[in-house]
């Protein structure tokens, strides 16, 4: 009888040390993620709005009281040819402070000419990158009115805003984007149709640069130019 007791007492001992093994191992660990998922969810919190986000209707008053607090009108863009400064007319006041509004967003960094057209312009603020598309939509889908009447020309050098590319009579301007004229002896068929609103002070030989590289069918360089940063100087 001893032995078959012991036996007994045996089995017993090995069903109750695998029952407390299991509820050791596969409960706890199940348990512990689920704690760590619930904290890492808990703690995060979706970042606040420096600014609303701007819409057709709501883009002129903001950049109208935007203008009385933001007086700075001197930029300076990296690019991958080298760099250039920009000087942006206190004349044209929305079209300046979007400019300053947008250089502060960090929008133009990473964004590239995208259209290049040799003894004509080169233009920038676009690219075909997903990242460009994200901030847009974060800061807001707006145009601009033309501002055509400050007596400024499309001399070479200057700065001006093309019209978006929806059906637009009224010449509305695509915010996002600038072209400088870099054809000697200007593009005056150009003025009264876009806003002008600054001029290359330094840095011409860049744009002739950058307007000289080879491109596609479409005018968009072959070997993509991106401007690396914007930033202001005065």
């Amino acid at each position: 009888m001893k032995p078959v007791f012991f036996l007994c007492i045996f089995f017993l001992f090995l069903s109750c040390e695998d029952k407390q093994t299991k509820k050791k191992i596969v409960p706890e660990t199940t348990v512990t993620k689920k704690k760590k998922k619930a904290i890492k969810i808990d703690t995060v919190k979706a970042p606040e709005r420096e600014f609303p986000k701007l819409n057709s209707k709501s883009a002129m008053a903001f950049f109208l009281e935007y203008d009385k607090q933001h007086k700075e009108n001197k930029v300076r863009i990296t690019t991958d040819f080298g760099s250039f400064d920009i000087l942006l007319y206190n004349e044209t006041k929305f079209h300046r402070s979007n400019f300053i509004f947008l250089t502060k967003q960090k929008y133009f960094n990473d964004t590239q000419f995208y259209r290049v057209i040799n003894n004509y312009i080169v233009q920038a603020g676009n690219s075909d990158d997903k990242k460009t598309s994200r901030k847009r939509a974060h800061i807001g889908r707006y145009l601009l009115p033309p501002d055509t009447k400050r007596g400024f020309k499309h001399h070479r050098g200057a700065v001006s805003m093309p019209s978006s590319e929806i059906n637009n009579p009224y010449k509305l301007a695509s915010p996002f984007e600038f072209f400088i004229v870099q054809q000697k002896g200007g593009a005056h068929f150009l003025d009264g149709d876009y806003t002008i609103f600054g001029k290359v002070v330094r840095g011409m030989s860049v744009i002739d640069k950058i307007a000289a590289v080879e491109t596609d069918a479409g005018d968009w360089p072959d070997k993509n130019i991106y401007i690396r940063n914007v930033e202001i100087i005065e």
